[in-house]
């Protein structure tokens, strides 16, 4: 804003009119800087990703000298361009856009759509009237506690801090959990997969129980316990660097490889236990019993990432839980609840043979998880 003077000597009203042959003083300008931390926000995104376009209802200069300074790279577009643009015209355009400025509410509502019909996942963060029509059509809705009621209501999300960080970081927080969540769900089915097999296969030949009721019930829990802790494991980087879904016939296919591993090893045991080492019916519980505990925790480790098992670093919590169920497993045993338990101590060549087991049975693991990797889509 240009600022001009001039004196009116004996005036006491001023007009249009006056405003001539004035003298120009100084340039008065007006500076709304971007929110600090905006830029490492959108390149947080943008390792996610995730782009960011900026829409906005100002002059595109302005706009597109508040994108280059938080690391908006890409093409300006405004309304009246957007207005000449067909549907299918400006689906082929948005790719490369990175701000809209001088556009209407509608306009908000056409560029989230041309982004759906491109193939893009859309999420709109807006806190005004006008961005309503934009809230709407997107997958995913975001607006903030200070914004006016009708964005809150048409959000699906809203955010107590006004700070683009905040959304970064609640989607690596999401992706971690999904991880996580698919992570539980692979392992566990395919270990119980190879369980019930194992067991069945067991019990036809056998001529007693593989294992007593009131051992399985206690295996069941003792397992259960690090499952519990698996939701704040650690994720690799390369597990959230882009979004994932549920794939069932991956699943699947992951509990059958693994599960039927998991039956082999299971029956090398039942044949080790009971042909080489003549074990009756205690001590072949009790062998299992330790088998059974340390394989799954073991292949839980190895599989809960696609790296080499001792490149991946554990989640605190999964780490303490598995070792000390480890723990527990040995020692019950050799304590007074071996009786009721229908435990028994092992003799150190059993515990000799079983570590030898594991041992193979982790390697095997490591090695079939190169062709299948446990978080293949």
């Amino acid at each position: 804003m240009g600022v001009a003077t001039r004196e009116l000597p004996g005036h006491d009203s001023t007009s249009a009119a006056d405003e001539a042959e004035m003298t120009l003083v100084g340039l008065l300008t007006f500076y709304d800087p971007p929110k600090e931390g905006t830029e490492q926000a959108i390149r947080h995104l943008a390792e996610l990703g995730i782009s960011t376009r900026l829409i906005t209802g100002d002059n595109p200069l302005a706009a597109t000298h508040i994108a280059a300074q938080v690391g908006l790279k890409g093409a300006t577009m405004v309304g009246r361009d957007i207005d000449r643009l067909s549907d299918s015209e400006l689906a082929s355009r948005v790719a490369g856009t990175a701000v809209f400025a001088d556009v209407e509410p509608l306009h908000k509502e056409r560029i989230v759509r041309a982004l759906h019909s491109s193939g893009e996942v859309v999420g709109f963060l807006g806190d005004g009237i006008n961005d309503t029509p934009g809230l709407h059509a997107a997958d995913v809705g975001i607006s903030v506690d200070s914004a006016v009621d009708v964005a809150k209501q048409s959000a699906a999300i809203v955010l107590l801090e006004k700070d683009l960080a905040v959304v970064a970081e609640g989607v690596r927080l999401g992706r971690r959990t999904f991880t996580n969540t698919l992570k539980y769900v692979r392992v566990n089915t395919s270990a119980a997969f190879g369980n019930v097999v194992s067991m069945s296969v067991a019990a036809v030949f056998l001529p007693f129980l593989p294992l007593l009721p009131r051992q399985i019930l206690l295996l069941n829990f003792l397992s259960d316990v690090p499952y519990t802790t698996i939701s704040t494991d650690n994720a690799d980087p390369e597990q959230i660097q882009r979004p994932r879904a549920w794939n069932v016939r991956t699943t699947r296919n992951f509990m059958l490889v693994f599960g039927t591993i998991s039956v082999v090893f299971d029956l090398v045991t039942f044949l080790t236990l009971r042909l080489g080492f003549g074990a009756d019916a205690e001590v072949f519980r009790t062998g299992w019993f330790i088998e059974f505990t340390v394989t799954e925790i073991a292949v839980l480790m190895v599989l809960r990432t696609n790296r080499q098992f001792f490149r991946s670093r554990p989640g605190r919590p999964l780490l303490v839980t598995s070792t000390a169920l480890a723990a527990v497993t040995f020692a019950l045993p050799y304590t007074s609840l071996a009786g009721p338990l229908g435990l028994a101590p092992l003799d150190g060549a059993i515990i000799a043979a079983l570590a030898v087991l594991t041992a193979v049975y982790i390697l095997v693991n490591e090695l079939v998880k190169r062709f299948f990797p446990p978080d293949r889509q």
